[in-house]
This record gives structure tokens, sequence and C-alpha cells, in this order.
């Protein structure tokens, strides 16, 4: 609805006016005479003003000749009251820039009626400004595409040019022919999530992963990252770990993890009682092999480069954690995993274990404890 001013000395008619014009919806600002309205005006830019001729302190000409000499104000619409006998009143009206005129005595229709027509003629205005506007702005971007598109490519080649490495561009990878793989996932992430508010899963999701952090790094990861719900570690020979093998640590995390996820167990049990929550559990894999740290580095901006582990051992990692959850063990381990840490750790059952995607099966085991 529109805002509207009026201005007119009797009482009566005033509060006529305001009546019919609120009922419409319209929000209305009224004045005993010019000098009072045109204040209005000024202060509040009313999109309808609707004045009477003859008022006191200021008339009815007056105030349309100060309005449309604002430039900000120039532009409003303004019916002028004027009565039967003033009828000359009308024609100087019009030539002086009015837009429409009502006789006195006038039914609550006219008033409406002539209110909804000026409104229309403003709101028609608006758009077919805004339509020639956007009609200017359209061509002059239409004459611009092509010089826009070929400017872009310029610079975009230009850039490629100077910043993407030259050379071998792999100096920087870390490259491992002997690496353990871990990775751990929550199955039934999905199950918890619906159960749980957004705030709630991420203290849990909180929670786990930083203990499950914290247990990686405790036994010398070498890298480690996320991947969707899921962590990926990569355990290596290292200087400050010469005395343990990185297949002993990568199985010493794994166990931690799992002591993890019981300890998860015990919070949502305490925490939501009678949550009905599902069971939080966790699979872990463990497989080795050669490993590269691959970093990659945009080449149009100076972000941290991104260190991606690449390599057979790092994908049959993650097919044989997703086996584990299929086969119920809360650790699987690769024999060849096993091989290198004989005797330092209890398994339980073993298995071939189809992976998908790949025509052999990976010979698998139960991990379940350190030995004694």
């Amino acid at each position: 609805m529109a805002l509207i001013v009026v201005m007119e000395d009797d009482a009566g008619t005033r509060t006529l006016i305001a009546s019919v014009l609120k009922k419409e919806g319209h929000e209305v600002f009224t004045a005993e005479d010019g000098a009072q309205g045109l204040a209005l005006v000024e202060s509040r830019h009313p999109d309808l003003i609707i004045s009477d001729i003859q008022m006191p302190e200021m008339n009815g000409f007056d105030m349309l000749a100060a309005v449309r000499r604002n430039t900000a104000l120039a532009g409003i619409p303004v019916i002028l009251l004027t009565s039967l006998q003033e009828r000359v009143h009308m024609r100087i009206g019009m030539t002086t820039g009015a837009d429409d005129y009502i006789t006195k005595p006038f039914r609550p229709g006219e008033l409406r009626e002539a209110v909804t027509a000026q409104l229309r003629k403003r709101d028609m205005q608006a758009t077919l400004q805004d339509m020639a506007v956007d009609a200017a702005v359209r061509t002059a971007l239409d004459s611009q595409t092509e010089q826009l598109a070929k400017l872009y490519e310029r610079r975009l080649a230009k850039a490629l040019s100077e910043r993407w490495p030259t050379g071998d561009g792999s100096a920087a990878d870390e490259k491992f022919a002997e690496a353990s793989v871990l990775f751990v996932d929550i199955p039934n992430y999905a199950a918890v999530s619906e159960k749980l508010s957004s705030q709630e899963l991420a203290e849990l999701v909180k929670r786990f992963y930083g203990s499950a952090g914290d247990t990686v790094y405790l036994f010398g990861a070498r890298h480690m990252q996320f991947i969707g719900e899921g962590l990926l570690a990569v355990f290596v020979d290292a200087t400050d770990t010469r005395s343990v093998s990185h297949g002993l640590r990568a199985a010493r995390a794994a166990l931690g993890l799992a002591d993890a996820a019981r300890g998860i167990r015990q919070y949502l049990a305490s925490q939501y009682p009678g949550r009905n929550l599902p069971r939080f559990e966790v699979n872990v894999a463990l497989h080795n092999g050669p490993v590269t740290l691959a970093r990659l580095q945009d080449p149009l901006h100076d972000a941290a480069a991104q260190i991606l582990p690449v390599g057979d051992a790092v994908t049959t990692t993650m097919l044989l954690q997703k086996q584990a959850h299929q086969l119920g063990w809360s650790i699987a381990a690769s024999v060849s995993t096993l091989r290198g840490i004989t005797g330092a750790v209890q398994i339980d059952r073993r298995a071939l274990v189809s992976l998908p995607g790949r025509s052999a099966a990976l010979d698998a085991v139960e991990l379940v404890a350190l030995a004694l």
C-alpha cells in the first residue's frame, strides 16, 4: 500500500478522506494547511499528495509549485480538490502540474478511483523506467561480452604460464617405498546423525575425532587427513621412531581407535539415556605398500598446498575398511601387514576378502589386541 499526505483545512472533509484511504490500507498523514502539508511531504516523501486549493498560510497552487521545483519531490503525483463553483481552479491546477482533480462534494468511490489511477500510473512509470534501464544495461553488456571474454582468456593464460610449476613438478612429493595405511570410518554415521541435533552431533564428532587425531599422532603418523566422516593416516619409518616399525605403530593406533569408540558409546549412554540411539561403532582397516604424499598447489592462488596420499595401498585400505564392516570386524588388517608385526599382536578370524573392482581377493585377519 501507499503513503499519502492529505492537505485540507476543513476538518470534516479531512477526516473523511483519511478514513476512506485508511480502509484501503494506505498510510495517511494529514495537514490543516499547505505549509504544514509541504513540511510533511519534505520529511515523508509520500507516494501521493491530495490537496485542497483554498487553504490558509499556503494555498494548493503554491504548495504544488514548491513540490515541482524540488527535484527530489517533483515526481510525486498530486490530486487537487476543488468545488463546483471553482471550475477555473481545475484549469489552473492542471496547467501548473497537477495530475488529477476531484470536485467537492465527492463520493468515497470517486476518491478511491482517482487514488488508484494515480498509484497505478506511478507504478507503470517506475516499471517502464526500470525496463529502459535494464535494456540499456543489457545492450552495453552484450556489446562488451566478446571483449571481456577475450581479456579473461588472455589473463588466465598469462597467470597459468607464470605460476604453473615447470619441470617434473614432483620434486615436492614424498615417496615411500613402504608405508602402513590406516583408515577408520563410522559406518552408521547417518543413523546416529538422524537421532541427534546438529549441536549434539558436532559435540560427538569433535569428541571422537579429537581423540582419534591424538591417538594417530601419538603413534607417529607421518600424515593424517579427513575424508568425509573417515580419517586416513599414513605411517612410515622415521628417525624418532626407529625402535618401533611403522606397521606396529599403525596397529597400536587402530587398537586405540577401537578403545575410543568404546568410550564414545559410554558417553552417549550417560549423556542421552532413554534416547534409544543406534550403537556407535567404528571399523578400521590396515594395509601396507608404496605410498606417495603428492603435494597439490593451486596455480592461480596463494593458498597452502594440499597433501594427497596416493597409491594402491591407500585405495586397498579404504576398500578393506568397507568390507570389515560387512564382516563385523572392528579392525581388519591385511596379512601382508600382519607379517611385519607377527608376535606383537593377537588376531582372531581370517578370511579371503573380496574387494569391489578387484579381480583377486585380499587375505585379511581380524586384529583384536596386542600380544601379552
